[in-house]
């Protein structure tokens, strides 16, 4: 007896569902972690200096 194409087509929606809820699960705990916070300021504040001069 061999895997028919209905059993891995459930299979890889399946896994593929609960990999991308547990990857975005990940994603938020590391965005909303309280030691990143300095880094995403940081990063938030780059753009904004009184830079007014092309970029050479």
């Amino acid at each position: 007896m061999g895997v028919t194409y209905d059993e891995v087509v459930w299979f890889s929606k399946t896994f593929g569902l609960f990999y991308l809820i547990g990857f975005s699960a990940l994603v938020l705990v590391y965005v909303y972690w309280p030691s990143n916070k300095a880094t995403f300021e940081r990063a938030a504040a780059a753009i904004l200096h009184d830079e007014d001069k092309p970029c050479r």
